[in-house]
């Protein structure tokens, strides 16, 4: 009896995982677009010296080149920058020293737990965890983005627990919304360049709408050293 020959079958896991993201973003898109609510409310003191604008630094801040990211917390886009391609660009950039990394607020008006998370990684980074509470956020944002509450705080305090911050320092810091005018100032500070949408790339006097990947951005900071005078590179 002959035996038929059976034809490896493809796996559909990629193009389901694909499919899933798709899904994700999509959705949160149609919610932010139909169901609208106020943001958190801030204040700000009137009196008090504006804030200076100079987001959040991963790596040598001496490194040739700087990319910046314009980040919302609760924007999904920035989400998969975050999960997918930051990891990356810190690993074959950031920590090889060819750049440095800075982190930008840019809580978005149609996010309205965009502030909250804001405020909660501004927080954390007073106990020099910003970063971790950074990855926290992102890769927790379905738990306390709009689609899942209207009220983030307990979720993002969880969060700062499981990094084992001093609590009582971080509900002060939350409660008294104490970063808003260093969010604010990092936030106008992309307005001004003409910053229009999360995530946004800076590299050099250059802005990439839609963030990028690993590979993209690794050509353009080779391409910028190798156009730099080489004293200017080893200092």
């Amino acid at each position: 009896m002959s035996k038929k020959s059976v034809k490896p079958q493809k796996s559909n896991g990629p193009f389901l995982v694909i499919l899933g993201i798709v899904a994700v973003v999509g959705a949160a898109a149609l919610y932010t677009v139909t169901r609208q609510e106020a943001p958190i409310a801030v204040t700000i003191d009137p009196t008090a010296p504006p804030a200076e604008a100079k987001g959040y630094l991963y790596g040598d801040p001496d490194a040739p080149v700087t990319i910046i990211e314009y980040a919302d917390f609760e924007c999904p886009g920035c989400a998969q920058f975050a999960v997918l391609h930051a990891p990356d660009i810190k690993s074959r950039i950031v920590d090889a020293g060819l750049a440095n990394f800075r982190f930008y607020d840019f809580p978005l008006s149609m996010h309205p737990n965009a502030m909250a998370a804001h405020l909660a990684a501004a927080c954390a980074n007073d106990q020099g965890k910003f970063w971790e509470m950074h990855d926290a956020i992102f890769m927790g944002q379905g738990e306390w983005n709009t689609m899942a509450t209207q009220s983030p705080r307990k979720v993002l305090a969880s969060f700062a627990e499981q990094l084992s911050l001093d609590m009582g320092a971080w509900n002060s810091c939350y409660d008294n919304q104490t970063h808003v005018a260093q969010i604010e100032a990092n936030r106008n500070a992309g307005v001004r360049l003409g910053v229009g949408s999360t995530p946004t790339v800076q590299i050099g006097n250059k802005l990439y709408p839609g963030g990028m990947t690993g590979d993209n951005i690794k050509r353009i900071v080779d391409s910028m050293i190798a156009a730099m005078p080489a004293d200017t590179v080893l200092n």
